[in-house]
């Protein structure tokens, strides 16, 4: 991070040369007063800045690189995105999506905001220089994080640390992070899931992006007003020479900007494997032309290049000073994987075919005992079973969120029945093992009905004319193999053994009264056949699956009537 911040001022700081030239120009064109504060507590505006941690960024270093003199676009023509332009004006195209996409996002649910992606991409440019360049992953989260320095107030703010170091790598004191440099207390109220992967990551320009959004939007700002502008940015970081370079770059971008690859995008002066981007001298006839119309609020400092402002006639420009630096400092240990915990995983049981409805989920912590970011972790179908996560998979790799936690993907059963194991797997050097058994048992009916409700009668003596059809089912479609047993019952309140009435007979012809069948194809049954004793009346025959699902079935012995 040394590197990071070699061109970054700091509030307090003593004004740099590029500042300097900005306040003339300022001066010179007569730029409109300071912007008021929000509120009483919000003295940026009266030269007393409010404390360091009221602020998203925590006032931390910014980049204070100027945009060139040569714009994208002539001043007051259209917005709209041009195929070419200067390699300043070229934006990272992930990193241009995630603005306009969280610009689309304030516009359906805070519309009165009319919050302008521009303001995103300055603010971008200055925080991270677009997330570096764009080095950014397919789902737009850094390559390695980003972060500022430690707020330990020493040449900075003084914030100590609020999260453990699950954001910022730091359990001493606070730093800020990811594209958009939000300090981890602001992030935890402030955080977004910009692209709906169900996790708020600092270090995703789509979470990071819809966040910065919806904080500039606070309250009932209208950014479309200067003075509203103005307040939200100081909002941001609690500096003059902050505002003034956003602005630069938010009308540099108003006028027009490009898309260009990920990983292409140009890099501010000093951080670390940029190339610097020399200033751009402006052709004939451009540098003392007349001034475009000036826009509500504050104009843009003197670029990069070393211009003067209109009307002040050809001068030799004033020689600079390299700005001051910050000291290098050794990047924070990134913090390392100390445990890894059940985080109340039910036990893991399904039906064959059935997703399971309990998931694994797990929580990593570093060797402080808090919870740990981004710790990937394992988790591997084990054993003798076609149990699989989605897409048919043995083995997903995911993770941990900013608390620390993790959840596998839904893990669904094959055919095989029985018991096999999950494993959660995290760190390399000393890996952590979690194991959770899970079991699949076989399908089983819900349902045991008549296929038919013909009343079924007999003669005392006789056989009962119909036979006894039933199918079981699970969810309504037919289970073969279903084990059914079929019991003449009393009509005692305790259903036992009829010793009496209709009854079936075994194979050597004697009555039986209890048997046990298995449906067969779709789920069918038809039962023997059933007689009749000498005693009238009405009986009860119970047939019940091995689950307790059960059917009885009504039985009549009457007299046939007289000739």
């Amino acid at each position: 991070m040394a590197a990071q911040f070699g061109r970054r001022l700091r509030r307090g700081a003593t004004t740099t040369a590029v500042a300097a030239a900005a306040v003339a120009a300022l001066s010179a064109s007569q730029a409109p007063a300071a912007p008021q504060p929000d509120s009483a507590g919000d003295q940026t505006a009266a030269g007393t800045a409010p404390s360091g941690d009221s602020a998203a960024t925590g006032n931390s270093p910014y980049h204070t690189d100027l945009p060139p003199l040569v714009t994208p676009d002539k001043p007051g023509a259209s917005s709209n995105l041009p195929v070419t332009g200067s390699a300043e004006s070229g934006i990272p195209a992930s990193i241009l999506a995630a603005y306009k996409k969280a610009e689309q996002g304030l516009a359906s649910t805070d519309a009165a905001c009319r919050l302008p992606w521009q303001l995103l991409a300055a603010i971008g440019k200055v925080e991270s220089g677009q997330a570096r360049g764009g080095k950014v992953d397919a789902n737009g989260t850094t390559f390695s994080p980003i972060l500022g320095p430690a707020l330990n107030g020493q040449g900075f703010a003084l914030i100590k640390d609020t999260d453990g170091g699950a954001y910022d790598g730091d359990s001493t004191h606070d730093r800020a992070v990811g594209p958009m440099q939000f300090i981890p207390s602001t992030w935890e109220t402030w955080g977004q899931d910009g692209n709906g992967d169900g996790r708020k990551d600092p270090n995703n320009i789509y979470d990071a992006a819809l966040a910065a959004g919806r904080y500039l939007c606070a309250g009932d700002r209208d950014l479309s007003l200067a003075p509203d502008l103005d307040r939200a940015v100081l909002s941001y970081n609690h500096s003059q020479e902050y505002l003034r370079t956003v602005r630069s770059w938010f009308d540099f971008y108003n006028r027009g900007t490009h898309e260009v690859p990920d990983g292409t995008g140009v890099l501010p002066v000093g951080t670390s494997g940029g190339a610097t981007t020399p200033p751009v001298t402006p052709p004939s006839g451009q540098g003392g032309g007349s001034t475009p119309p000036p826009s509500s609020g504050p104009k843009p400092p003197a670029h990069n290049g070393g211009g003067k402002p209109p009307g002040t006639g050809p001068s030799t420009p004033p020689p600079t000073t390299p700005p001051p630096t910050t000291p290098p400092t050794t990047p924070p240990a990134q913090p390392t994987l100390g445990s890894l915990e059940n985080a109340g995983t039910a036990p893991l049981k399904a039906t064959a075919g059935d997703a399971f409805a309990q998931r694994v989920k797990v929580r990593a912590r570093n060797t402080l005992g808090a919870p740990l970011a981004k710790a990937p972790v394992t988790f591997t179908v084990v054993g003798d079973t076609d149990a699989r996560f989605a897409g048919g998979r043995t083995m997903v790799t995911a993770s941990t969120g900013s608390d620390g936690t993790v959840t596998a993907p839904l893990l669904t059963a094959g055919e095989k029945t029985g018991e096999f194991k999950v494993t959660a797997v995290a760190g390399t050097v000393k890996p952590r093992t979690l194991t959770y058994t899970a079991s699949v048992t076989a399908r089983q009916a819900d349902a045991l009905a008549r296929t038919d409700d013909t009343a079924l009668t007999a003669a005392p003596g006789a056989r009962f004319a119909d036979r006894v059809q039933v199918r079981a089912t699970y969810r309504d479609k037919g289970l073969a193999d279903t084990a059914v047993t079929a019991t003449m019952i009393t009509d005692a309140e305790t259903p036992a053994e009829n010793d009496k009435g209709p009854h079936f007979k075994d194979a050597d012809g004697k009555a039986v009264r209890t048997l046990d069948l298995t449906t067969g194809a779709d789920g069918l049954l038809e039962l023997p056949e059933i007689y009749a004793d000498d005693v009238e009346g009405t009986f009860k025959l119970r047939l019940t699956t091995a689950n307790g699902v059960t059917l009885v079935v009504e039985l009549k012995v009457v007299a046939a009537p007289a000739a």
